[in-house]
């Protein structure tokens, strides 16, 4: 039975879906991290879990106010709302500062998943032989991911759907970039700038009344894809929550141990300094997005001139980072022993 939301509840809720879409986007953060350090994680994947063949008889058979109670419809509609909102307000505002500030960006960030190291490894008092050798594993595989060669871009309408699938891993393992991985396998640009620029500028000529879109051959192509990598992520969310619903209630301490060693292991994606690898045509050509952008395909990481002022500057964002985190602790802390207070406990 879940605990009926305050107003402030549910607006903190859709802001933590805003930081989950955002997280999503950005190449090496990982929006479950949001949902583990946010203390949503748990509540998410069995939420998830609960749209399965009894929630679609109750819907089918008409009953849909005990369809919403009991897929916990009220957390799922907020989060996914921030998310939607996200993706065509601050994921832009992201782009637009890895365009011109992107050491500091990456900074923040890696600042941010340090903090989120101790702040889920902090009150982890579970360590054995089998809990380290499951962190070391978590470790290896978020390494070994940081080092692969990304694919080239694919748009079989199959391999979208799988990509979709493959995407979602980000919102439900922590440490997992869906972003990231959506680079290895060539299709990053493809859907997470091309296809969401495509449905932003669908709907702004919709709401200007210009129909037009649909005689463009090019972009209902893209909105196509775009429609099959969400059915793809959907099915993602759904199979992958009932597993991993089932690995947390069976396996919950060789499971946070593997967590916080793929998030650290992630640490390798997320360094700073870094130089951008940018897709080309063949003469050599930078090529841009629809918003003008160039397009970013890969990372060729290096370690920073210490006597520079700019590394210094990163290392102020990667401390801010850090405090964010920390900020969450406090809060979290200082919510659960006024909640203690009210109720007397």
């Amino acid at each position: 039975m879940h605990q009926p939301r305050t107003l402030v509840d549910k607006i903190f809720l859709v802001v933590k879906g805003l930081f989950m879409g955002a997280a999503n986007k950005v190449p090496g953060v990982s929006g479950g991290i949001v949902a583990f350090v946010g203390g949503f994680y748990e509540e998410f994947i069995y939420s998830l879990q609960k749209i399965n063949a009894k929630a679609f008889k109750l819907l089918l058979n008409g009953r849909f106010k005990s369809f919403y109670k009991y897929i916990n419809g009220t957390f799922l509609v907020l989060l996914i709302t921030g998310m939607l909102i996200s993706y065509f307000s601050i994921s832009r505002l992201l782009d637009y500062f890895l365009d011109r500030k992107e050491l500091f960006v990456w900074a923040a960030f890696f600042g941010m998943v340090l903090g989120s190291i101790y702040y889920i490894s902090k009150d982890f008092e579970h360590w054995n032989k089998k809990t380290i050798i499951a962190g070391l594993i978590g470790l290896f595989v978020g390494v070994s991911i940081s080092f692969l060669s990304p694919a080239k871009e694919n748009d079989n309408l199959i391999f979208i759907f799988f990509c979709g699938i493959i995407s979602v891993s980000g919102m439900t393992l922590p440490g997992l970039s869906g972003s990231f991985i959506l680079i290895l396998l060539g299709n990053y640009v493809l859907l997470l700038v091309d296809s969401v620029n495509s449905l932003y500028d669908t709907f702004a000529e919709f709401i200007n009344g210009d129909f037009s879109f649909y005689k463009n051959k090019a972009r209902m192509q893209t909105l196509t894809i775009l429609v099959v990598f969400t059915l793809g992520s959907a099915t993602g969310l759904v199979t992958l929550s009932h597993l991993l619903g089932y690995v947390l209630k069976h396996y919950k301490k060789i499971t946070t141990a593997v967590i916080i060693g793929f998030i650290t292991g992630s640490l390798g994606v997320l360094w700073p300094w870094k130089k951008s690898i940018f897709k080309t045509d063949f003469l050599g050509n930078v090529l841009l997005d629809t918003n003008g952008n160039q397009i970013i395909l890969n990372y060729r990481r290096y370690w920073p001139n210490i006597t520079s002022m700019e590394t210094w500057g990163a290392i102020f964002f990667i401390i801010f980072g850090i405090f964010i985190l920390l900020s969450l602790d406090w809060y979290g802390k200082n919510r659960t022993q006024k909640k203690q207070v009210r109720t007397g406990r």
